[in-house]
C-alpha cells in the first residue's frame, strides 16, 4: 500500500475505508424501511441545523420579550431553554413538528406506529435539550435522542 493511500483512507475515515474495501453500507434509512429521497426519507443534517435554528431563535425572542424583560445573559437563555423544552414537548408530542420543523418541511415520526405519543415527545425533547444525546448519531444520521425514544425525523 502506498502512503498516500494509507494517509487518504485515514483522513476519510473508517467507512470510507471500508467502502473501498468492498463493504456495503446502503444509504440512510434502507435498515429502518424507509425511502432513500423525496418525502418520508431521513431528514439531512442541515435542515435538522436550521430548524433548531429557527427554534431557538423564536424561544429567545419569547424570553427576551415576554419573560425576562430584556436581555439579562444567563438568565435570558435559561429562559430560552425552559421555553425551547416546552414548545418542543407541546408541539413534537401532539403534532409531530415545531415550527422550525415545519418551516423546513420536516418532521418526527415513531418508528413503530408512526405517530409520536406525548411520553415519547417528553424523552425525546428531554435529552435534545441536554445536547449531548444529539451530537451522538449513527449511520442512520439519527441521534441518540431519538434512538431512545425510537423516533426518526423525516421530510415531509
Amino acid at each position: 500500500m502506498d502512503n498516500r493511500q494509507a494517509i487518504g483512507s485515514w483522513l476519510s475515515g473508517p467507512r470510507a475505508a471500508l467502502e473501498d474495501a468492498g463493504a456495503e453500507f446502503g444509504y440512510r434509512g434502507e435498515q429502518l424501511g424507509l425511502p432513500e429521497d423525496g418525502p418520508g426519507s431521513i431528514a439531512r443534517p442541515g435542515r435538522r441545523l436550521g430548524a433548531l435554528a429557527v427554534d431557538w431563535g423564536l424561544c429567545v425572542l419569547i424570553a427576551y420579550g415576554l419573560i425576562t424583560d430584556g436581555y439579562d445573559g444567563q438568565t435570558t437563555g435559561n429562559w430560552a431553554l425552559l421555553v425551547f423544552l416546552v414548545m418542543s414537548v407541546l408541539t413534537v408530542g401532539t403534532v409531530g413538528f415545531t415550527p422550525g420543523k415545519r418551516l423546513f418541511g420536516l418532521r418526527v415520526m415513531a418508528l413503530d406506529t408512526g405517530r409520536v405519543q406525548p411520553l415519547r415527545g417528553l424523552l425525546r425533547s428531554v435529552l435534545l435539550c441536554l445536547a449531548v444525546p444529539a451530537l451522538i448519531w449513527d449511520r442512520d444520521g439519527r441521534g441518540l435522542h431519538d434512538r431512545l425514544a425510537r423516533t426518526v425525523e423525516v421530510r415531509i
